[in-house]
């Protein structure tokens, strides 16, 4: 068994990737663009910084892309703030980890603070030594540098981390730094390219964990 499990946060931990996919296709209307479907996938996993705003220009180039990021922001900020639930398997999994001394981080694309207010607002920050954002680094997934960050705050290296992802960006963010990917997919199916690149891909974290307790990662 690993010594280190490192945990993506949107789609992940929190069932909140549908509250993005959502508000993506729907403020785009106040910018007075159409839905793009491509749109949130291409998005899925991305720094929300300069990083998003590339993004958001390539689909949508003639609008104020830091205005459409905040709307966005400010929409999933009051879904989650009113149904913020966790994916299936998380407090299982995390108990386990407990149990066995994994030490544990969460490593997403969001600020910090968000991860913290919900990991607090879940009871789940007791869990977790380390907690990496999109803010603590310069290049987001799909670069490695965030996982590499948790990996070294944790004092471990990153091939001895299993990383638990649910997207595209997330799970070759994962394999390039070297660490156990694993994929739970939630609003994105992996394409063969990432099946080849991810350690497995489980259908929940319960599913996963089941796999770990067997030894088969």
């Amino acid at each position: 068994m690993k010594h280190g499990a490192i945990f993506d946060m949107d789609g992940t931990l929190f069932d909140t990737e549908s509250f993005y996919k959502r508000a993506w296709l729907e403020v785009i209307g106040e910018f007075g663009e159409e839905k793009n479907y491509d749109f949130p996938t291409a998005i899925s996993g991305i720094n929300l910084g300069e990083e998003a705003f590339q993004v958001i220009r390539r689909f949508y180039p003639n609008i104020d892309a830091a205005a459409y990021l905040e709307r966005v922001l400010e929409e999933v900020r009051k879904v989650s703030e009113k149904n913020l639930k966790l994916m299936a398997g998380v407090e299982d999994i995390l108990k386990f980890f407990q149990a066995e001394n994994i030490s544990m981080a969460v490593a997403s694309s969001a600020p910090v603070a968000v991860i913290e207010k919900n990991l607090t607002r879940a009871n789940l920050r007791g869990y977790f030594k380390v907690l990496v954002g999109g803010d603590k680094v310069s290049r987001g997934k799909p670069a490695p540098d965030i996982f590499l960050l948790a990996a070294k705050e944790l004092n471990l290296e990153p091939s001895d981390c299993y990383i638990f992802e649910d997207s595209i960006n997330g799970i070759r963010a994962a394999a390039a730094s070297g660490g156990i990917a694993i994929m739970i997919p939630d609003q994105v199916q992996p394409t063969e390219e990432i099946k080849k690149i991810c350690a497995a891909v489980f259908k929940n974290l319960i599913e996963a964990k089941q796999a770990i307790t067997e030894g088969k990662l």
